[in-house]
């Protein structure tokens, strides 16, 4: 078995304190045994508007947001989800919201950018959303073979598609997210464990959580889940971690004795 972690933050508009944050609760989650850490969406920035993200934007390969979490795989010697990040696109006027994944020795193995884009009114609020304004959406989905199983990538507004997930064949899915605390307190838990349950997998869930200096409140509520639907780990607001020990055998006894993936039909 393996323990993988979750961070949860209440990310600011500024970048070096978003790094020492997150660096301390990476320290903190390895110490506690963690093999891989999973930050939350938009862990190096929450800017005052949303167009900031323009500003901060990164070409691929290079920059230091990028060379910050290549930086925290090797010196941990972790593996490290990093929530996303702004990375150019086609669209000069606008970023990818790129979820990179490092190894332990610091090296990047992945990429996904996010797919489905938040352009809501939150119901009940006066809290209006429109991602696609700045950013542009990735075009197909990301799983990848790791020493923890095969992990499935998505983020925050994908969680809501179900049919997203059905053919991901993933083990683990992991989803750094930034939701509201309007739609938190109504669908944030009852959407992940639906997730785990019908894709029978893990699900590791780290989320911003708190009060942020634009304004904005985020739900918190990080956590893990097992392929049962049970909640490993929940961790409600502020700064801190969830763990949770991996067991793939345990996942392989589940499916086995209750087949659910086999029975999938697709028309």
């Amino acid at each position: 078995m393996n323990r993988c972690a979750a961070i949860q933050m209440a990310s600011s508009p500024n970048i070096s304190a978003n790094f020492l944050e997150a660096d301390k609760l990476i320290a903190e989650a390895v110490k506690a045994g963690a093999k891989l850490v999973a930050l939350p969406e938009n862990f190096a920035l929450m800017g005052d508007h949303e167009l900031d993200k323009i500003k901060a934007k990164e070409a691929d390969g290079s920059g230091p947001i990028q060379s910050f979490l290549a930086a925290v795989a090797k010196k941990y010697a972790v593996w490290v989800v990093g929530g996303t990040i702004p990375i150019a696109g086609n669209d000069s006027n606008k970023v990818r919201a790129a979820c990179l994944v490092y190894n332990d020795q610091g090296e990047r193995v992945a990429r996904y950018d996010k797919v489905h884009l938040f352009d809501v009114n939150v119901p009940g609020s006066d809290e209006v959303y429109r991602e696609s304004d700045s950013i542009e959406p990735g075009i197909e989905p990301l799983v990848i073979d790791t020493p923890f199983g095969r992990v499935g990538i998505a983020v925050c507004y994908d969680l809501r598609f179900p049919e997203f997930f059905r053919k991901m064949g993933m083990e683990i899915l992991i989803i750094p997210s930034a939701f509201t605390a309007e739609t938190g307190v109504a669908h944030w838990e009852l959407l992940l464990r639906a997730r785990a349950v019908e894709n029978l997998c893990y699900v590791i869930a780290p989320n911003q959580g708190g009060f942020h200096l634009n304004g904005r409140k985020t739900f918190g509520h990080s956590m893990i889940i097992d392929p049962w639907g049970v909640v490993l780990d929940c961790y409600k607001t502020g700064g801190g971690f969830v763990s949770a020990e991996i067991d793939l055998e345990r996942l392989e006894k589940v499916r086995s004795a209750f087949p659910a993936l086999n029975h999938r039909r697709f028309f």
